[in-house]
């Protein structure tokens, strides 16, 4: 394996943004790290906790620092491309949030500047941090060997609380809880490798969430058809009762195939703390439960002075491949493109009620 140092720009200060400057931090080839972001109060608070050389509230500013080689694009989503574009354009290495873009155009112009700049060393890795989940690594070994055969079909269901879905929600009023499912059309994706989805038919119901003001469904049930006819049953429920003891998704993965099953539970249900002092969710500011499943913060969770989980093995995976060439088995920018086509057919389908094809 080669080793190299290499230096981080962080775009974006928030939640995730956070994670991922620490875990770069702590990174033995990084060796320079830039944060910006566009409230500076959180670059440079950020900046000081992580050690960072230098902070800004200008993205270009900080992507174009010459000590920069990578970037971390950790925006809100309808902030993603402009800084994923400078970079590339700049022939730098990139890791995006999920989703690539918001709409097809979008993911498409990202997908066409990363093959034009890759001749100067640019590269686009999209971050679906469910691959990185032991379950859903493990999963994907099993079929890596035939365990299953060809897969004939798979159930997901996901549910999550109302309170996320409102913190969701009030950065993204139009968004619905199929796009809580972009992590698991990733997936299914990544496990039906080389059999696209090609058609969504889908069907949702209104209730809590349109009664608090957002003109969503509370829940969504789709069908995906494959191109060799595989289909797929995603369900989703974004809208539990806030005080759900779940800090992030719970989730059932189902696969299926002519040589055998995989059934991976999710639910977090084995781990359950129950305290009067009240515990902190991983993803909304100040709300707390008092009885939680421990593990179902979807990023991961801090303990012992250490993040751990998905989005810590994601990005720590990502900073080796750049810098000791292991394995990149973060979503390529033209999966990443499909799992949005499929979300937007998904919500495409909700609204007229009929079958929708996958744009290609």
């Amino acid at each position: 394996m080669r080793h190299q140092s290499i230096g981080v720009a962080v775009v974006g200060c928030g939640r995730i943004g956070t994670l991922r400057a620490l875990m770069a931090a702590r990174h033995p080839a990084v060796s320079f790290l830039a944060l910006s972001d566009r409230d500076p109060a959180k670059a440079e608070k950020l900046a000081a906790r992580a050690g960072a050389q230098c902070w800004s509230a200008d993205n270009l500013e900080a992507i174009s620092r010459p000590e920069v080689g990578a970037v971390v694009v950790s925006t809100i989503e309808l902030e993603h491309v402009e800084p994923v574009l400078q970079a590339l354009e700049q022939g730098k290495k990139v890791l995006v949030e999920k989703p690539l873009a918001l709409t097809l155009a979008e993911a498409d112009r990202l997908c066409a500047a990363a093959l034009q700049h890759a001749g100067r060393g640019a590269s686009l890795h999209v971050g679906f941090s469910r691959r990185f989940k032991k379950r859903y690594m493990i999963a994907k070994e099993q079929l890596r060997h035939g365990r299953l055969g060809s897969l004939t079909g798979a159930v997901v269901r996901l549910f999550n609380t109302r309170s996320q879905a409102m913190q969701t929600l009030s950065r993204l009023p139009e968004n619905s809880p199929t796009s809580g499912l972009t992590y698991y059309i990733d997936l299914m994706g990544w496990f039906f490798a080389d059999n696209p989805v090609v058609e969504v038919v889908a069907r949702g119901k209104r209730g809590v969430l349109r009664d608090s003001g957002h003109n969503t469904t509370d829940l969504a049930h789709a069908i995906l058809t494959c191109a060799d006819g595989a289909v797929i049953a995603m369900s989703v429920s974004y809208a539990l009762p806030k005080g759900f003891p779940v800090l992030g998704h719970a989730a059932r993965v189902e696969l299926l195939g002519p040589d055998g099953v995989m059934l991976l539970d999710d639910d977090h249900a084995d781990r359950m703390l129950y305290s009067e002092h009240g515990v902190g969710h991983v993803y909304i500011p100040g709300h707390e439960v008092n009885m939680a499943f421990l593990g179902s913060g979807t990023p991961g969770d801090w303990a012992m002075d250490e993040f751990w989980g998905p989005v810590a093995t994601e990005t720590r995976a990502w900073l080796d491949h750049l810098t000791a060439g292991t394995p990149a088995l973060h979503a390529a920018p033209a999966e990443a493109r499909q799992t949005l086509a499929v979300t937007l057919a998904m919500e495409e389908s909700l609204k007229s009620g009929l079958p929708v094809r996958v744009a290609r």
